[in-house]
């Protein structure tokens, strides 16, 4: 005889394998997720991970390594030399570069190479048998410099006129192509035509080495604003958090620079800074005036201060348009972390102190005791 089925079993049956189909489907849609997840960090890893290997080992060290190419070495050979000795940072990624670039006929013998050499700098001096002992230039921009004062500067170093450099920092193309490949720092903010010099504030205070024979403009300006995106980049948090922009942040930072030395003193005056851009006030600093004159001079006129421009923060009730110079790091860090107080004045005595107040009247008292 035939065993009799329980009621309902054929049921639970569909019932458990229409369970087990759906556990199934969702173990299978989060393997699939999963993967997918991997697959895009990984690929956003590996991107920035091969991005910092074609960079420089560290830009700012002029330290110089000793490196041996041996007779009959292979490309392969010389690029795990140069990793092992700290002048590149992944031998694979060289080794790739160099076949995308096409690059052979590496010459052996002894080098002497810095970490802060490029591929590109690095590749030339293998294919030349140019051994790099020193650099050809150095060079030292001082802080609170203005375009025009570096361009000087470079043209009794380098072997370009003060005039060719200051072409190629104002030609709109050339400075477009700059925004388009640091947009971390640079903006269409700078391509405002009332700023006088698009790359104003941008091109870092820093000694800098030159090892060709005649660098060009846009060599200079590129290790330039290679020097800036180090320095700002870890800023850029702080800056947002200040409600600023890199823009704005930089102008802050040049005023700064400009009205103070130390860090406290700028850090102080950052505050005042902006106690008096909440208030609808003019910042009222005299080194707006002189760059909206175009000059150098001793002492600031009455006169002076009238000077129209978008720089003169006598008129303009807010920050200048741009920077008015280069800055030293402490003056970035000063003005994304203003000293919070009351003051809204402050005077510089002939001493090199400065006196802060938080009234008008307190103000002139000071300026009286303090200004003979």
């Amino acid at each position: 005889m035939f065993k009799k089925k329980e009621p309902g079993s054929y049921t639970d049956n569909l019932i458990t394998r229409s369970e087990d189909a759906k556990t199934v489907r969702k173990i299978v849609t989060i393997v699939i997720i999963s993967l997918i997840l991997i697959l895009l960090v990984g690929g956003i890893s590996g991107y920035m991970y091969v991005k910092s290997a074609l960079q420089p080992v560290n830009p700012d060290s002029d330290k110089e390594i000793k490196v041996e190419i041996p007779m009959g070495s292979s490309t392969s050979d010389i690029a795990s030399i140069l990793e092992k000795d700290g002048i590149i940072k992944d031998a694979r990624v060289f080794r790739f570069y160099i076949k995308f670039k096409n690059e052979s006929n590496f010459q052996a013998g002894n080098y002497t190479f810095t970490p802060s050499m490029t591929l590109d700098e690095i590749i030339e001096s293998l294919k030349t048998g140019k051994v790099l002992e020193e650099p050809k230039y150095s060079v030292t921009i001082p802080e609170g410099k203005t375009i025009d004062q570096m361009a000087k500067i470079y043209s009794k170093k380098l072997p370009f006129s003060k005039e060719e450099f200051l072409n190629k920092v104002n030609n709109v193309d050339y400075v477009e192509s700059l925004i388009n490949k640091h947009p971390s720092i640079l903006s269409k903010e700078i391509l405002n035509p009332d700023i006088r010099t698009p790359l104003e504030g941008y091109l870092f205070a820093a000694t800098y080495k030159f090892y060709d024979k005649k660098p060009s403009v846009e060599a200079v300006v590129q290790k330039m604003l290679s020097k800036t995106e180090k320095v700002v980049t870890p800023y850029l948090d702080d800056i947002s958090a200040q409600d600023l922009t890199v823009h704005k942040a930089l102008t802050m930072a040049s005023l700064l620079e400009n009205e103070a030395k130390t860090f406290e003193q700028r850090k102080k005056i950052a505050g005042v800074f902006y106690n008096r851009i909440d208030k609808g006030m003019p910042l009222q600093t005299d080194p707006t005036v002189l760059y909206a004159l175009g000059g150098h001079k001793e002492k600031v006129l009455l006169k002076d201060l009238e000077v129209e421009s978008p720089y003169n923060t006598y008129n303009v009730k807010k920050l200048p348009i741009g920077p008015i110079s280069n800055f030293a790091e402490n003056s970035l860090k000063a003005a994304v972390n203003p000293e919070e107080s009351k003051n809204l004045y402050f005077l510089h005595d002939s001493k090199g102190n400065i006196h802060y107040s938080k009234t008008y009247e307190k103000h002139l008292k000071l300026k009286e005791q303090y200004i003979k």
